[in-house]
């Protein structure tokens, strides 16, 4: 099966375990329609430390889908429009069915060297 791990800062990953944040926002979105994303905290714990279904992925203008999201999206509106400020088109998934792991995997236990920029494809 394949899925995608997104590297996300911590901040937002807490937001996401705690339910506040549901939509992980996005400049461009995977090609493939993958249902399952792995979730890697970046620096200082670089682990990957949860799973969460993708029940949809959202397209529109900025605030088209600041809109649409903004009252589960775990972010200020100002840091949504400056992260999106020189984009025509704002993407996100939108996360579901949280599975937090009991112990948080190192890159290395899924066979991979370094964290991905944004997101990379991964076999489970």
């Amino acid at each position: 099966m394949r899925a995608i791990l997104l590297s996300i800062k911590p901040e937002y990953v807490s937001k996401i375990l705690a339910g506040e944040k549901r939509f992980e926002y996005r400049r461009h979105l995977a090609k493939e329609n993958i249902s399952l994303a792995y979730l890697y905290e970046t620096s200082p714990s670089m682990k990957v430390v949860a799973s969460a279904a993708i029940v949809q992925r959202l397209k529109g203008t900025p605030t088209e889908l600041w809109e649409k999201t903004k009252t589960m999206s775990g972010i200020s509106k100002a840091d949504f429009l400056k992260y999106f400020a020189d984009c025509d088109n704002a993407f996100a998934y939108e996360l579901d069915n949280i599975c937090v792991f009991d112990k948080p995997k190192l890159l290395s236990e899924l066979g991979i060297q370094t964290a991905p920029q944004s997101f990379m494809y991964i076999n489970i």
